[in-house]
């Protein structure tokens, strides 16, 4: 017991990200039961204050790896690994926070829902706790726990403003489905447990290594806990919940939900793989799993289905909001495929991918957001000469739309580019042309909505869009990055490449 005890403690050093976000959670439930119904303009600037100093320990992590968190019953690993994979997406989910946070600030939404600000900054710092420890999660257990602790945060975050029917329609399904996908999970985390006798994912790989298992059953074990999985990243078949939450959601809530809980499902994702199946890494960075699921034809056709189904499927949406949804699955295939290559190459991909698809797709729902304050639509009808009655907006749209399509001069292409030189270099040839052909699909959707602003005349004779100065400076800030990024790519190349290192491999 002293022995545990002081490895606790000791344990707690790596712990700062999270004990800064925990800390952070109970000073807002703390102030907002202090300040009552009335002056609650703090609340976002002690959340902001709170993310930035764990944004600092962050940095911090990168300097080392480490087991933490309370040992597992043998003895040998602890429930969290704390590596440079996980510093670098526990620094993507509070990134995004951040701008969430400021978001909220400009959302008429969230603004109308005044009294219940303390609840909202609080559940989205519940969020965040859940989602640093899924990107960490070596265990089973935490696995299943931080998933749990996201998804009950975000059911209620997805129907925070309950101004609509279909606000309280999409947090019912976002529910019914997210159990569904829990149970399902859990079956097969217990599965595994009964199998392996661990539920640790380093002693399982352990086990799988001297092969003491029953191979059927892995198998299914196996897929059952990717259904979970498959959930958190909306991957095809498990994406059905996505267009009509993202629709119904306010839109921060979405915003946050395509990044955030999307970068901590696939750093998840990552883990599990490696982690569990990993035998060797060769010279060349590319990864020998154990010959007991064929991962990477699992993969392959998981991200064409996805790809291809949320590339199409965006084309018939006249939601802005909806076609999003069905571009943030289409891009979820693409981010698959750079997982499905099974090396580091795929890995850098990813990571670059999802600090490039950060600015763009936050950027594009900022806009939107902007202008449904301004004419209370989403339709893409009401975008009618928007590109001349708002043009910094018009404009701003046009430039995230054309990155998430991968088109040069924009950070877009820089993403694109990375996980096509993946594919490229491991020799798929065919899946790489798919997902090109993919990427010129979605040209079309993006495109119908700049016709709209540029091309086609408004309804009605209507005054400018004017937008305030602290909008277009976040909007400054987003588009930046689209920019740089698109000419000057090394520093998040170089960040990347530093960051693949799972702990112990």
């Amino acid at each position: 017991m002293e022995f545990n005890l002081s490895y606790i403690f000791d344990s707690l050093q790596f712990l700062k990200p999270e004990i800064t976000i925990a800390i952070s959670l109970v000073v807002l439930v703390t102030v907002d039961l202090i300040l009552g119904k009335k002056n609650k303009q703090i609340l976002p600037f002690i959340a902001l204050a709170g993310l930035i100093i764990t944004g600092f320990f962050i940095t911090k992590q990168f300097e080392f790896s480490s087991f933490a968190s309370v040992q597992n019953n043998s003895g040998n690993f602890g429930l969290i690994a704390v590596d440079a994979f996980g510093s670098y997406f526990k620094l993507i989910i509070t990134l995004s926070s951040v701008l969430i946070v400021l978001f909220s600030l400009s959302s008429d939404e969230i603004k109308k829902a005044f009294d219940r600000h303390g609840e909202y900054y609080s559940l989205i710092f519940g969020m965040i706790l859940g989602m640093m420890f899924m990107v960490s999660s070596a265990d089973l257990i935490l696995i299943y726990l931080s998933i749990a602790l996201v998804s009950l945060s975000s059911y209620v975050l997805v129907g925070f403003t309950k101004q609509s029917m279909r606000n309280s329609e999409a947090s019912l399904k976002y529910i019914i489905y997210g159990g569904v996908a829990s149970g399902i999970m859990l079956f097969g985390i217990s599965i595994l447990y009964g199998i392996m006798g661990s539920t640790n994912l380093y002693v399982i790989n352990t086990v799988l290594q001297n092969g003491a298992f029953q191979p059927l059953a892995l198998i299914i074990s196996c897929i059952l806990i990717f259904t979970g999985f498959g959930f958190k990243i909306s991957v095809a078949p498990f994406h059905f919940w996505t267009p009509d939450v993202y629709e119904g959601a306010p839109i921060a809530i979405t915003a946050y939900l395509s990044i955030a809980s999307k970068a901590a499902g696939f750093a998840l994702l990552i883990r599990f793989i490696k982690i569990t199946f990993i035998q060797s890494v060769d010279a060349n960075g590319y990864w020998q799993l154990l010959g007991i699921i064929d991962w990477k034809s699992f993969l392959v056709m998981i991200s064409i289905l996805t790809m291809t189904l949320g590339n199409f499927s965006a084309l018939w949406q006249d939601n802005l909001k909806r076609m999003l949804a069905y571009s943030s699955i289409a891009h979820a295939g693409y981010i698959l495929l750079g997982l499905a290559v099974l090396s580091d190459q795929g890995i850098i991909a990813i990571l670059i991918y999802f600090i490039i698809y950060l600015f763009m797709n936050l950027g594009a729902f900022f806009v939107i957001m902007i202008i449904a304050n301004r004419i209370g639509s989403e339709e893409i009808d009401e975008y009618d000469g928007l590109g001349y009655k708002a043009p910094l907006l018009g404009v701003s749209l046009a430039i995230f739309l054309i990155s998430l399509t991968g088109l040069p001069p924009t950070a877009g292409f820089i993403a694109k580019l990375y996980l096509f030189i993946a594919l490229v270099d491991a020799k798929m040839i065919v899946v790489a042309i798919i997902a090109l052909l993919n990427t010129v699909v979605s040209l079309y959707y993006y495109v119908r909505v700049l016709k709209h602003m540029f091309l086609t005349k408004p309804k009605s004779e209507e005054t400018k869009i004017s937008i305030s100065l602290a909008e277009t400076l976040i909007l400054v800030a987003l588009l930046a990055p689209i920019f740089i990024f698109g000419l000057y790519f090394t520093p998040i190349v170089d960040l990347a490449k530093s960051s693949i290192t799972l702990l112990g491999f």
